[in-house]
């Protein structure tokens, strides 16, 4: 098989394509043909050995994949060969042959093409859990996101809509605001880049809170941090959750002081390890988001598509933060 590999930590012009023997499946595993491979933030983390796990190399990037099911290891039931199905895992993505948990795979409904099954769960299942479980979210609640046009915050605001919540959605750009209106948005946010002083960090505060219907909002969800944290934290109304998802703006510092004078909480969102702890509840979220795919309520935005000789050029376009909804590598 061929995989696009990272022999060396570094950015996305170090990973090279690599032939390597097509593993066979263990038990309990199925070997997918990959038909195409979601791009996501953590994979330019992994390559520079900055995630919270580190494969031992070499290894491919890419934690979920879409195609269709070649090889059955042993005790496996459910599946057969020639299912079209979705897995994923923390890395093996962008290469044309994954070896997946028959546990943790799911076949796609029968409308689903593989590019957009190959950009749905990962960033669904975050959002969906971060709203629905960590949250708590309720109709008629408000939610900020930030990096709303990205690919965790647009299912974040399709979602967020779909669970009867106001959406206001945070962004860097017109373009991006235009965007997350076209997906249901009603309210948008743009907001200064770079590093903010405090007048800046105050003005985005009081912007939150007045979209948000003056009391500020119920729930924010951040997948940016930096200096856009506390100004967020600032914004919540009473009893506010504050979810953490993710700091490609970098780690912030919250002064704790916010959380008892507004009754607040700020609640981590690991949806990854949340799926291994508890396969059970995960598998009832599944079929809700599968549900509201097959309702129309959500469906992931494919923006942009590399072949797999391409993955540096699509990681790139991840780290430049231009990303549009969702990129995807397609595998033939």
């Amino acid at each position: 098989m061929k995989a696009m590999m990272s022999h060396e930590p570094g950015g996305p012009e170090t990973l090279k394509m690599t032939e390597v023997d097509t593993p066979d499946p263990g038990p309990g595993e199925i070997r997918i043909a990959v038909q195409a491979a979601g791009v996501n933030f953590p994979d330019t983390l992994i390559i520079r050995d900055l995630y919270q796990f580190k494969p031992p190399r070499p290894f491919a990037p890419g934690g979920e994949v879409a195609g269709v099911v070649e090889a059955l290891g042993d005790n496996v039931s459910g599946f057969a060969v020639g299912d079209r199905v979705m897995a994923g895992g923390v890395n093996g993505g962008f290469a044309t042959h994954f070896i997946a948990e028959a546990s943790r795979a799911n076949k796609l409904p029968d409308n689903m093409p593989f590019d957009e099954a190959a950009g749905f769960m990962l960033t669904y299942g975050t959002s969906h859990y971060a709203l629905r479980d960590r949250a708590n979210i309720q109709s008629g609640e408000s939610l900020f996101i930030l990096g709303a046009a990205g690919g965790v915050g647009a299912a974040a605001i399709e979602l967020g809509k779909a669970m009867g919540a106001k959406v206001v959605a945070g962004v860097s750009s017109e373009e991006k605001a235009a965007f997350c209106r076209e997906l249901g948005a009603d309210e948008t946010i743009v907001y200064p880049t770079g590093e903010m002083d405090r007048a800046a960090q105050k003005a985005l505060s009081n912007e939150i809170k007045a979209k948000s219907g003056g009391e500020g909002a119920n729930v924010v969800y951040d997948a940016v941090g930096g200096d856009y944290a506390e100004p967020s934290v600032r914004a919540l109304a009473w009893e506010g959750r504050y979810l953490v998802i993710g700091f490609p703006a970098g780690i912030p510092k919250i002064p704790l002081n916010l959380t008892l004078l507004k009754s607040c909480q700020i609640v981590g969102v690991f949806w990854g390890a949340f799926t291994m702890r508890d396969p059970a509840k995960n598998a009832e979220y599944v079929k809700e988001l599968f549900a509201f795919y097959t309702d129309g309520k959500i469906r992931p935005r494919i923006t942009a598509s590399f072949p797999l000789e391409s993955a540096a050029e699509a990681l790139n376009l991840m780290m430049d933060r231009k990303v549009l909804g969702k990129v995807v590598l397609t595998i033939k």
